[in-house]
C-alpha cells in the first residue's frame, strides 16, 4: 500500500514539473517578441574585404598619378620556329645495302659535298661486273670490226657483213658508256672497283632528320630518306591566331617577333600565308611569316609576334615600380579612406621610356597608385 502511494506521489510531482517548465518556455518566447509580436531583428555581420589593407603609417608610401598613354591597337600571338619546307633537301641513296659507317649525325651542320654515309651494296658489285663485261664485249666487237674491214677491202666478205660488224661495235660502245655512267651515278669511279657507296651532302645546312643507324638497311629511293638537310638561313614563324582575331591579320602585314631565349632582340617578319583550315579544337588559324635567320634561331623555339594596327587606343601609364607581379598576375595599390590601401588587378602592356609601365585595363588615368608597391606588400605581409 505504501509503495502504491509513493508511486502516485512521484507521478503527481512529475506532472507539476512539466507544467512549470512549459510555462517558463512560454515566458521566454514572449520576452523575445517585440510588442507587435515580430521576431527580433537580424544582426548583419559585414563580409571581410580581402583586397583592403590597413597600415599604421600611410604617409610612408608615396603616391603617383596615372597618366594617359595614346597608342595603336595591337594583336599579340604566340608561335614557334619551323623550317622552310621548300629548303628541306632529302639525302637520297641510289643504291640498296647495309650501312657500314655514319659520318654525320642529327643536328650537325654540314657543307655541300661532305661525306655523310657509307653503304655496302650489291648494286655496286653488280655494276662493276656489268661494266667489265661491257669492256670485254667492246674489245671483241672492235677486233671483229677491224677484221671485217680488212676482209671487205680484199673482197672476202659482203658489205652486209661489214655493216653488221659496225653495228655490233656501236652497240658495244653504248653499253660500255651506260655501265660507266651507272657507276658514276652511284658515286663510284669506274676505274677503281669498290663494293661500297659513299653518300655526300647535296647542299649545305643542318641535319634535321636522321633515319639510319650503324648496320641498318637502306633501300634505294625509299621513303623516309636516310637524312634530311635543312637550310636554316631563312625560317618560318608559324603562329596560332584565334578565329575572332583573324580579321586583324592580312597577307603582307609586318609583325615584331621576339624570342623567349633572346627577349632583347626584335625581328621583323612578313605574313606570307594564312591557313585555310582552322584547328577544330582551339579554333585558331595558322599564320606563317618568313624571317631571315641571323643564326640564333633554333627549330622549335617559342616566339611572340605583335601585329600593330591603325586604330588609336588610349591606355594608362604608371611608374614601373607601382606594378606588383604576383601569382602570374599584375597588381597595383590605390589609396582608400581611413589609412587603407586597396589592391587592384590590372593588365599590363609594354615597358615605356622613362621607367613607365603601360596598363591596358584595371585603372583609369588621373587615378593615384602607390609608387613602391613591393615595399607596401612586404609591410602588409608582416
Amino acid at each position: 500500500m505504501k509503495h502504491r502511494i509513493l508511486t502516485i506521489g512521484f507521478l503527481v510531482i512529475s506532472i507539476l514539473a512539466l507544467l512549470l517548465l512549459n510555462s517558463c518556455r512560454s515566458v521566454h518566447a514572449q520576452a523575445d517578441l517585440n510588442p507587435a509580436g515580430d521576431p527580433p531583428a537580424a544582426k548583419v555581420v559585414p563580409m571581410v574585404d580581402l583586397t583592403l589593407f590597413t597600415v599604421d603609417h600611410p604617409e610612408q608610401f608615396p603616391l603617383s598619378t596615372a597618366i594617359e598613354h595614346a597608342t595603336t591597337s595591337e594583336l599579340v600571338v604566340t608561335g614557334t620556329v619551323t623550317p622552310d619546307i621548300s629548303r628541306n633537301v632529302p639525302v637520297v641513296s641510289l643504291a640498296s645495302g647495309r650501312v657500314m659507317a655514319i659520318h654525320a649525325r642529327l643536328g650537325d651542320t654540314v657543307q655541300k659535298g661532305q661525306l655523310l654515309l657509307t653503304i655496302r651494296s650489291d648494286d655496286v658489285s653488280g655494276g662493276y661486273s656489268n661494266y667489265r663485261k661491257a669492256i670485254a664485249d667492246e674489245r671483241l666487237s672492235k677486233a671483229q670490226l677491224e677484221r671485217a674491214k680488212d676482209l671487205y677491202e680484199h673482197g672476202a666478205i659482203a658489205l652486209n657483213d661489214l655493216q653488221i660488224a659496225q653495228d655490233t661495235e656501236d652497240k658495244a660502245k653504248v653499253d660500255l658508256e651506260t655501265m660507266s655512267e651507272h657507276l658514276r651515278l652511284l658515286g663510284n669511279d669506274p676505274d677503281k672497283p669498290n663494293g661500297t657507296v659513299d653518300i655526300f651532302a647535296p647542299v649545305s645546312g643542318v641535319i634535321t632528320d636522321q633515319q639510319v643507324t650503324n648496320a641498318s638497311a637502306v633501300q634505294a629511293f625509299n621513303i623516309p630518306s636516310p637524312f634530311t638537310i635543312s637550310d636554316l638561313s631563312n625560317v618560318w614563324i608559324v603562329c596560332d591566331v584565334y578565329e575572332n582575331d583573324l580579321a586583324g591579320v592580312k597577307l603582307g602585314d609586318t609583325a615584331e617577333i621576339s624570342l623567349n631565349a633572346y627577349p632583347d632582340r626584335v625581328f621583323k617578319g612578313t605574313v606570307s600565308n594564312i591557313g585555310a583550315i582552322l584547328d577544330p579544337n582551339i579554333r585558331t588559324g595558322k599564320v606563317r611569316m618568313e624571317v631571315r635567320n641571323p643564326g640564333i634561331m633554333r627549330l622549335g623555339m617559342f616566339v611572340k609576334a605583335t601585329f600593330r594596327g591603325q586604330t588609336k587606343e588610349t591606355h594608362t601609364a604608371v611608374p614601373a615600380d607601382a606594378v606588383l607581379h604576383m601569382h602570374d598576375r599584375d597588381w597595383v595599390y590605390v589609396p582608400a579612406p581611413g589609412n587603407k590601401f586597396r589592391r587592384l588587378e590590372v593588365v599590363s602592356g609594354d615597358l615605356l621610356p622613362g621607367n613607365l609601365q603601360e596598363i591596358k585595363s584595371g585603372i583609369a588615368p588621373s587615378q593615384q597608385v602607390v609608387t613602391n608597391a613591393l615595399v607596401l606588400d612586404h609591410v602588409i605581409a608582416q
